[in-house]
């Protein structure tokens, strides 16, 4: 399935290599949607459709995307490739899948050359969260609203962790 640009570009772009891929990064929409950061997701594969990749990478820059989310197990190229194919921010969510559990794709996306960078979260379902987090600190720097949502997410989580024991007890 490649996207279909109609209509206004999303903030963030979330890109996948599979469909099978899409309900860990359910938790990366969710944050995203907890900050009011528009997105759209596609499935397009950096080895069988390299093509459509590159085409959609130019669309959705020319149309507004600002950041870049690409999910990938396995091999994990699909970041890097992005990271290749634009000077806008890539976050990399390596997918835990084939019989490393994970690893070789972690490897692959945090191991990138000098000059093409993917910020690297954690593997699975834990780093689809946080590549949402971080997608919206980054657009935090030039989005006042999106600014003041992080803080107050950042607020409420200090909150709920704290914890008081009274010493006499």
């Amino acid at each position: 399935m490649t996207a279909i640009l109609e209509g206004p570009m999303p903030t963030v772009a979330v890109i996948c290599g599979s469909r099978s891929d899409l309900p860990i990064l359910v938790r990366c929409f969710d944050v995203l949607d907890s900050y009011g950061i528009t997105w759209e997701a596609s499935v397009i594969s950096a080895h069988r459709q390299a093509d459509a990749l590159h085409a959609y990478v130019a669309q959705a820059e020319a149309a507004g995307v600002q950041l870049f989310i690409g999910a990938a197990g396995l091999a994990a190229h699909l970041p890097g490739v992005l990271a290749s194919l634009t000077a806008k921010p890539v976050i990399g969510v390596p997918l835990d899948g084939g019989s490393l559990g994970g690893a070789d794709a972690l490897y692959a996306v945090v191991q990138m050359p000098p000059g093409v960078p993917v910020a690297t979260v954690a593997i699975g379902s834990a780093g689809a969260k946080n590549a949402g987090h971080l997608a919206a600190r980054i657009l935090a720097l030039s989005d006042a609203s999106v600014a003041e949502r992080v803080a107050d997410f950042r607020s409420e989580q200090a909150s709920g962790a704290e914890l008081r024991i009274d010493p006499r007890a």
